[in-house]
Parts: structure tokens; sequence; C-alpha cells
């Protein structure tokens, strides 16, 4: 496949549309809003009718995508570090549920403090819920990790937590992209 430049958000997007995704739930705030722009965006997810919702809460957006995943679909959830304390229940409770279909929550991180009025490490929310977490140092990487990732979720049968930094989201670098799947049909 081609190679392209993109931010790691953009990676995110774009290895989850290649991985045969079916809808994506966010909560709006840097640095993770990109992932869900990019896809709205995107001409493959118009043409292949991809679920793309902005939710009214981040707890909301788990809840969406856990439903969709129950139904054996792909499905990703987007949210800045303090949506996880929002999506907390949800999230944990997910990993004694479990999944059908592939899912991904992103958490993205803001050391430092660039967008944000705290900092969190939602590494410790992966931790308590037993949940494997993923963690990108560049775009290749984010890519590869969301396109393989609902692979194991749906071998492990739990959701995956990828936690990413503003650094990685809004940087950008070149990624090569893999052989697009297609979408889950029931």
């Amino acid at each position: 496949m081609k190679k392209i430049v993109l931010l790691g958000d953009e990676a995110i997007a774009q290895g989850a549309l290649d991985a045969g995704l079916t809808g994506v739930y966010a909560y709006p705030g840097t640095p993770s809003t990109e992932i869900t722009e990019y896809i709205q965006s995107s001409q493959e997810a118009a043409e292949t009718f991809i679920h793309c919702q902005w939710s009214a809460n981040e707890k909301t957006a788990m809840e969406a995508a856990l439903g969709l995943s129950y139904v054996g679909k792909r499905a990703l959830v987007c949210m800045k570090h303090v949506g996880m304390n929002v999506a907390a229940d949800a999230f944990i409770n997910s990993a004694m549920t479990g999944v059908n279909g592939g899912l991904i929550v992103v958490a993205a991180d803001d050391p430092s403090m660039h967008s944000s009025q705290n900092e969190q490490d939602s590494r410790f929310y992966g931790n308590f819920a037993m949940i494997p977490m993923l963690e990108p140092s560049n775009q290749q990487e984010a890519y590869d990790m969301v396109y393989n990732g609902f692979e194991l979720s749906e071998q492990l049968g739990i959701p995956l937590l990828l936690r990413i930094t503003t650094r990685l989201a809004h940087s950008r670098s070149g990624v090569e992209r893999s052989v697009a799947k297609s979408r889950r049909e029931l």
C-alpha cells in the first residue's frame, strides 16, 4: 500500500477504517477530537455508511460502542483523559460483560496540560479493569495497533484501551497503510 503523512489521530482513524470499522462514538475534546473528525470527513466512511456519532458524554459514547460490539461489529470510542472518569463504570464493566465485535477505547492523555486543566494517566484504568492497554510511540505504531487491535479484542473477548498523548495525537509522520479489510456482516 502507499505511504501517507498523517497526524497521530488521523493514523488511528485510518487504521480503524482499514480494519473494517462499523461505528465510531466520541465526545469532543482535544487531543482526541481529530479521530472522529477524520472519519466524518472520509469519503470511504461515507461510501460504506460507517456510523459516526458525537455523543452527549463519554459514558453514552462508551455504551453505544459497546452495543455495536455486542452485535458483532467493530467499534471505536474516543475521548480525552478526563472522559475516562465519566465513562469509568461502562468501561470497567465491559471487561466483565465482554465483547463480540472488536472494541477499542481511545484515551488521549494530555501531559503538561497543553489543552486541559489537569493531568491524568489513563493507564490506571486499564490496569484496574484488567483490560489490555496499548501505547503507541509513533504514528505507524498507532495505525498498526488499531488495525490489528480489533482482531486481538475479538480473540480475547474484551475491549482494548489505546492510550495516546497530545504529542503523538498532534504531530505528523509517514504511515504505510495495510490492505483494507471488509466490514463484518451479521
